[in-house]
């Protein structure tokens, strides 16, 4: 399917690896103009799990500055630039299904991921008007090399699993055709939404 992506521009943040990176990929395929952004994310990740009374101030920090005031700044440097020069557009913030499902060990990345949400829904608020659309994707578990080596342990898998209806973690492209269709034109009506590629896991 066509999805009008052909010439157009995008930037693409997180684009080193995973979904980001195969983003950037699928973008080229579909003929658009691409930017890629990449920064190492190891001190965030190693972050990920820890529990709520471990957590530290330099935690909070650092992952709030990832999740949420990057995207602010370049989300602002990108508008501002699209507003200036009279053209539509539209962004898909990459959150997460524990941005609505409190996960065991994850207070600081379920607590960003839910501002991320409601930033989604203001920046699509403001933003509506000069034609930028904003909208968020909202996976599971995605089949990374990150995500495979994360979810590696066969009892810590089913317990996510068994929540998952249909019993399996995403796929990296499962993703990034969410995220090419938020971009395109076939969702010209959609902004403000947190779209969930989660196999049903918020449905439970």
């Amino acid at each position: 399917m066509d999805l009008g992506l052909a010439g157009r521009r995008a930037l693409v943040t997180g684009a080193g690896k995973g979904i980001g990176r195969s983003t950037v990929l699928a973008l080229q395929a579909a003929g658009a103009h691409v930017v890629a952004v990449s920064r190492t994310r190891a001190d965030l990740d190693s972050l990920v799990g820890e529990p709520f009374l471990e957590v530290t101030k330099e935690a909070c920090d650092t992952s709030f500055n990832v999740n949420l005031r990057a995207v602010i700044q370049v989300s602002q440097i990108v508008a501002r630039g699209m507003i200036a020069r009279g053209v539509p557009g539209a962004i898909v913030n990459v959150s997460s299904q524990a941005s609505q499902r409190a996960l065991s060990n994850h207070s600081v990345y379920c607590s960003t991921k839910g501002a991320l949400d409601m930033l989604t829904k203001m920046m699509a608020l403001e933003l509506g008007p000069h034609k930028i659309r904003v909208n968020a994707v909202n996976p599971t578990v995605v089949m990374t090399p990150m995500g495979r080596t994360n979810w590696s342990d066969p009892h810590k898998a089913k317990v996510m699993l068994d929540r998952i209806p249909l019993g399996k973690f995403a796929e990296v492209e499962n993703v990034v055709d969410t995220i090419l269709f938020l971009l395109s034109n076939r969702s010209s009506m959609t902004t403000g939404s947190t779209l969930p590629v989660d196999g049903g896991f918020l449905a439970t």
